[in-house]
């Protein structure tokens, strides 16, 4: 690995570089669009299988963790998103996220990777990019998020609601991480962190109906113990999914850096 006098180039260069923690080697071909993931929360619930395996498309199997299937709202800031070899955007760059998804495998290669059911963003031209281009299932949402108070680890506020859609989809929460930055230890192989968080493909069942996956690659991923109170959550039920009555399994990041490529067919 060479350095440049670019700080940008070799952090690229330098994440790009370390593989070690992936399950399979780098896709070939060149990475198309990079972008930071800030002060996400992971919320997950755990649901029977067959009732996952009712919602997902026939080339994909349910990924299981201690025989269930797991459900995760996580909302975050997207932030620096920009194609490659060219300048960030203005308008497209920033803005709120908050997505729905559940882990599964790909029938025909078994890999695992992350299920989107549906992605809700508070930006308009990167909501019609990512359907047309990514054909993920973005939907344009009314969004806020702001911090609690000026300290370093201020919990977060945050607020979606879908639009144009005749089904309520709206989050209402407040989250923070617990712990100082790195007080969880990398995660290993066979935890219940490591399965819901360390995925390096992306599927959906497509908005032209055609299933696709995208591989991305990025640092492992640092962990929070978190908390976190849902004042409202009609999510889950506007994708017919109907989570349990029990507090979810809750971590916090502060910040991730991401790269993603291009879109293939699964089948």
């Amino acid at each position: 690995m060479s350095f440049t006098n670019n700080p940008d180039r070799d952090r690229e260069a330098a994440i790009l570089a370390s593989t070690a923690h992936r399950p399979w080697p780098l896709p070939a071909g060149k990475w198309v669009l990079t972008m930071t993931w800030t002060n996400l929360l992971f919320a997950h619930w755990p649901v029977p299988a067959d009732q996952m395996a009712q919602l997902l498309p026939k080339d994909f199997a349910v990924d299981t963790y201690d025989a269930m299937a797991w459900v995760g709202v996580v909302p975050f800031r997207m932030e620096g998103v920009r194609l490659r070899h060219l300048p960030r955007v203005p308008g497209t760059s920033f803005f709120e996220e908050a997505n729905l998804r559940t882990y599964v495998r790909d029938r025909k290669s078994n890999q695992q990777g992350v299920y989107f059911f549906s992605l809700d963003a508070n930006n308009p031209p990167a909501v019609i990019a990512a359907r047309t281009w990514y054909q993920l299932p973005y939907y344009f949402a009314q969004m806020h998020m702001q911090p609690e108070n000026n300290t370093p680890n201020a919990g977060w506020r945050y607020t979606s609601k879908r639009l144009f859609t005749p089904q309520p989809a709206a989050l209402r929460a407040q989250y923070r991480g617990v712990g100082v930055e790195g007080r969880l230890p990398p995660s290993k192989p066979g935890t219940i962190e490591h399965f819901l968080t360390e995925r390096y493909a992306l599927f959906t069942g497509g908005t032209r109906g055609r299933l696709m996956r995208a591989d991305v690659h990025h640092p492992q991923w640092t962990l929070e113990p978190a908390e976190a109170e849902f004042e409202e959550l009609t999510l889950p039920a506007a994708h017919a999914i109907k989570l349990p009555a029990t507090r979810p399994l809750l971590h916090f990041s502060r910040k991730l850096e991401v790269f993603a490529w291009s879109p293939v067919g699964v089948n």
